[in-house]
């Protein structure tokens, strides 16, 4: 991967509907050069595919919580991706070092709808026990690069 290759990413990370001759106006290339370039990045893997980010609070999904999840037992982090990919609400995890064994992020409608949720995460089969923090601002929310 070369400067060339980072800037057209770092074009579709800006705005991945751009098209090939958008891109390449920026970038100095022409639009099938760019083309070749986007389908050798996606074809190593280095992109990983293309996505709509949707605002959750237009969804109605305005409250949200970090959840340390504590497992029963020595749980196999695939193992416990596919029970917490089973609860929608589930948006965000990670296996994580210290006391628990999974840090998770919610989205859901109200308390009752997140309490709903979490009670689904509780019931999954290698969970022991979460604890719970609730969001109150959103201080800092870069997007991922």
């Amino acid at each position: 991967m070369d400067q060339l290759d980072r800037q057209i990413m770092g074009a579709l990370l800006d705005n991945a509907r751009s098209t090939y001759a958008q891109i390449g106006s920026e970038v100095g290339l022409s639009a099938p050069a760019v083309k070749r370039r986007v389908d050798r990045l996606v074809e190593t893997g280095a992109i990983k595919g293309f996505t709509a980010v949707i605002d959750p609070a237009a969804l109605g999904w305005t409250t949200e919580a970090y959840v340390e999840v504590y497992c029963k037992g020595t749980v196999a982090p695939n193992e416990l991706r596919r029970s917490l990919e089973r609860v929608s609400e589930v948006v965000d995890a990670c296996t994580i070092s210290g006391a628990a064994d999974a840090l998770i992020h919610m989205l859901a409608t109200d308390i009752g709808h997140l309490e709903q949720a979490i009670e689904r995460v509780r019931n999954e089969p290698n969970v022991d026990h979460t604890e719970s923090v609730i969001v109150l601002s959103r201080l800092v929310d870069r997007p991922r690069t």
